[in-house]
This record gives C-alpha cells, structure tokens and sequence, in this order.
C-alpha cells in the first residue's frame, strides 16, 4: 500500500512539472513588421497536443483584444515560421504570443515574455555564434522538429505513463 502511496505521489509531481513555455519571441528576440518571423516553444515538456496561436497587445490603440493567428497547432512541430499573411500587425511594443486551448483561448497554456515588432526592414537580433575549424563562423536559431511527429516518448515526462498505470492498479509490480 505505501508503495502504491509513493507511486502515486511521484506520477503526481512528474505530470506537475511538465510545461509548455513559449522560447520565441521573447524581450530579446522581437520579431519583424510584414516579415517571417518564428514562433518556438517547448514541445519536449508540453503536456498538451496541440493548441491555439493569438497575438496580443498590452495597449489597446494598438491591438483591442487578442487575435488568432492559427487556429490549431500541433505541438510536436515545436516551432512554426509566422508569415507576414497571418500577423499584419503594427509595429509596436508590448505583444505577447499565447499558446491557448483551441475550444477555449481564455484557457491559456503558456504566454510569451512581452516582446516588440519592429518596423519593415529592421534587422532580427543577433544570434550566437560558434567558429569553426574552417574559421568561417555559423549561426543558430530555434529548431523545428518538422512535422515527423517522433517518438511520443518525448512529448510525456520519463515513466510517467508507467507510474500512472501502476498506481491506478494496472501494472502489479
């Protein structure tokens, strides 16, 4: 019975730790007016499947309330290219990315850092740097898993499944 008791207990704590965090944009890294700009997020921890992208304004001259850019996202994409065609929005400070339940966008998920667009033709911000051997230098920038979809090992805390079973009495140890 105890080990049942701490079974449960550690399930309880995994699916609590679990979290979606929008990476990108964030307070240094601001997106472009009528340009691409990337969206990321951290898939490997999300406990949810997909959800809703809105854009939102702190100021409301600029943005009254929160606009949906995609509807449905799957979270094993882990990043997504926004196009000039999905945010034709201002530039201005103060936006915010929120990753939203797609039946409920006022059940929110996860909110980005509050973050600036800035006009047509600024540049993006810098990112690191790493020299090679050649002494030619590369740059990176948040990854994308594609739409492959993976392993759905990586998308549920390590053994929580199996936790989860043994304590609602499915598994007998």
């Amino acid at each position: 019975m105890l080990t049942r008791i701490l079974v449960t207990a550690v399930a309880l704590v995994s699916a609590a730790s679990a979290q979606l965090t929008v990476t990108n944009p964030s307070s240094n890294s601001w997106w472009v007016a009528q340009s691409s700009n990337t969206l990321a997020w951290t898939c490997n921890t999300s406990p949810y499947s997909n959800f809703t992208i809105l854009l939102a304004n702190s100021n409301p001259s600029v943005l009254v309330e929160p606009i949906a850019i995609i509807a449905i996202e799957e979270n094993y994409d882990c990043s997504q290219t926004i196009t000039q065609q999905q945010s034709t929005q201002p530039a201005a400070s103060g936006y915010t990315v929120l990753l939203a339940n797609p039946l409920n966008s006022s059940d929110v998920y996860a909110t980005s850092e509050t973050f600036e667009i800035k006009a047509l033709g600024s540049s993006y911000p810098a990112t690191s740097s790493a020299s090679s051997p050649s002494g030619t230098s590369s740059s990176s920038s948040p990854s994308s898993t594609g739409k492959s979809g993976g392993a759905l090992a990586q998308y549920i805390p390590a053994g929580a499944s199996m936790v989860l079973a043994f304590a609602a009495g499915l598994v007998v140890a």
